[in-house]
């Protein structure tokens, strides 16, 4: 039952008469009054509806696995699992969880094993020594035995299968170096399902290219172009002949993905759905300022960055993860300034509460003030 604290239209300033005329005040009342005055306050705060906290709830695992899944020895997959061996929450292709590193950090690795496998986990992790640093500790630390703690599942690049919830009749999938890891278990999807499909592997030659072992069992569906021996692919390269009725899933870098959008510009036949590894350009930006309410630091946001990345240069230890707004890692309350909200995730009540998505979202005007 929701509850709404009004306020009364009258006020009683003091207790009624005695009903026999034997007190000026009514004791029976002037207690009651007394009580009242402490007991409704208190049943307001105990009774009063809260919004409930939409963080997912925070699950551990331990290491089970772990193996060199490139040539190059730059990309690891983990396998995790219960520490009892029990089951875990169901999955599908496309979806990834978010480590919690020791550290602190907290990054969005995409799901490559078997969904159907209903007690394991796998992620891959491309070693990046120019990162932020989470790869490094996922490599350098995270053995066999290890214990780490995960949220989710999510799935923000789930596959509609022909026939099984898509008006498409065939399957494009393009993926580009560790960018394989969300399309892996679409591949095994679209095989148990016998969908009409095909993919494009690119990167910069074999050795960087992971799991290349585990698409052999596709024979000649999987199409594997390599810099070093095809050069750059163009988006045609990489899509191939569009027939009317294609559902295009690709992952990998931003300068590919953008090729195969405009690519497809104007093309209403064909289906399109991608997820990036890093952010997204900024669009119609304009510089404003942020003010760190800790320091009175003042950070200048040029028109093509994100606060975030902003914010970052003087405080690199700011809790992040996804950059693209709806892992909700980067969340701070704005303590002055208008919010040009961009992020998918924040409910209208913390929007009012003045909450904001420093990845993804900007100034309305000129100036922001964060809780930072």
């Amino acid at each position: 039952m929701n509850q709404r604290h009004l306020e009364h239209a009258t006020h009683m300033t003091s207790a009624p008469p005695h009903l026999r005329g034997r007190y000026r005040r009514d004791p029976a009342m002037r207690i009651a009054s007394a009580i009242g005055k402490v007991w409704f306050p208190l049943w307001g705060t105990f009774t009063q509806v809260r919004i409930p906290d939409p963080a997912d709830p925070i699950t551990t695992l331990r290491v089970v696995g772990r193996e060199v899944v490139a040539h190059d020895n730059n990309v690891v997959a983990l396998t995790m699992a219960a520490p009892d061996g029990g089951e875990l929450t169901p999955w599908y292709a496309g979806a990834h969880l978010d480590l919690l590193l020791p550290s602190g950090r907290m990054r969005e690795y995409s799901l490559c094993g078997d969904p159907a496998d209903r007690h394991r986990y796998r992620i891959a992790v491309r070693r990046i020594p120019d990162g932020g640093g989470g790869s490094i500790e996922v490599h350098d630390t995270l053995a066999v035995g290890s214990i780490v703690r995960i949220k989710g599942p999510r799935n923000a690049f789930p596959l509609a299968a022909p026939g099984h919830g898509s008006p498409a009749k065939k399957l494009r999938f393009i993926a580009g170096g560790i960018g394989i890891t969300p399309i892996l278990p679409m591949l095994s999807a679209a095989h148990r399902l016998g969908l009409d499909w095909s993919m494009v592997y690119t990167g910069r030659d074999t050795g960087t290219l992971p799991f290349l072992e585990e698409l052999t069992d596709y024979d000649d569906k999987v199409t594997i172009r390599t810099d070093d021996r095809h050069g750059l692919p163009s988006a045609a390269d990489l899509l191939g002949p569009m027939d009317a009725g294609t559902a295009v899933y690709c992952c990998g870098p931003p300068p590919m993905l953008d090729a195969i959008r405009t690519e497809l510009l104007g093309r209403d036949d064909v289906e399109l759905h991608f997820e990036r590894f890093s952010p997204p350009p900024v669009e119609n930006g304009r510089p404003f300022t942020v003010t760190l309410a800790s320091t009175g630091q003042q950070i200048p946001v040029s028109a093509t960055e994100s606060a975030l990345a902003a914010i970052r240069r003087e405080l690199p230890s700011v809790p992040y993860s996804c950059q693209q707004g709806f892992c909700g890692t980067c969340k701070v309350r704005v303590q002055d300034g208008t919010v040009d909200h961009r992020d998918n995730i924040l409910t209208a009540p913390e929007r009012d509460a003045g909450v904001m998505l420093t990845c993804v979202s900007r100034a309305a005007g000129d100036h922001l003030r964060l809780d930072l």
